[in-house]
């Protein structure tokens, strides 16, 4: 994944980089679900949580209801308002927990294999990019600095698992990203027309631009494009 140029018909130009372990996470409230608050003090890890090995309580004097929680490399960071009470934490991390827990399972069913992704590539493909295909794609877990790549030359694509959980339209744009790029290998702007023809193409964007922005992401060196 690569920036983009600056056309309002194509994507917007700060494409965002990889970054290194951090999932989408979730943000609840009180009395409803807001938007996620910043400014977030550490508290001691939960080591025996469900499901993850260690659970990070961060409490932030800026958060008044909300309580947002996400994943960064192979822990669950949980923000919340710094009143809380001991027994709200241990409540609130257990509902956060649980709630990542359920997107993650249900995100893993619907685009759990290879073979899934395949598939839904086709759909992408005829729906958006005249129906090329690549030869294959795959799930990797090796890619911690980029969402995707792609190898024109022998036509494979390969997505980053770090995008398992997240919304689907997310895993969807990143898929169209490196189709487009066995039609226009470079980041012209031949390429970036083609990636504007996905509709969720700069919500998508944004919600990337958001995750690595929670982590200071530093940008990735661009596509593989052998």
């Amino acid at each position: 994944m690569h920036p983009g140029p600056a056309s309002p018909s194509a994507v917007p130009p700060t494409a965002p980089a990889a970054l290194r372990g951090a999932d989408a996470g979730v943000t609840s409230g009180r009395r409803g679900t807001r938007g996620a608050g910043a400014g977030a003090h550490g508290s001691p890890a939960h080591p025996g949580d469900p499901g993850h090995a260690a659970v990070e309580v961060r409490r932030s004097h800026r958060r008044r209801r909300t309580v947002t929680a996400y994943r960064q490399e192979g822990r669950t960071i949980v923000l919340i308002p710094a009143s809380f009470s001991a027994a709200e934490e241990r409540r609130w991390v257990a509902q956060m927990v649980a709630k990542l827990e359920t997107r993650e399972d249900r995100r893993r069913r619907t685009l759990g294999s290879d073979e899934d992704l395949m598939a839904r590539a086709r759909v992408l493909s005829q729906a958006h990019l005249g129906g090329v295909l690549p030869a294959s794609v795959r799930w990797v877990d090796n890619q911690n600095r980029r969402w995707g790549s792609c190898t024109p030359a022998d036509r494979t694509i390969r997505l980053s698992s770090r995008l398992r959980g997240m919304p689907e339209y997310v895993v969807d744009y990143v898929l169209v990203h490196e189709l487009a790029h066995l039609l226009e290998p470079a980041h012209d702007d031949a390429f970036w027309a083609l990636v504007g023809r996905y509709p969720r193409a700069e919500r998508a964007l944004g919600f990337l631009e958001g995750v690595e922005s929670r982590l200071g992401a530093a940008p990735a060196d661009g596509d593989d494009t052998d």
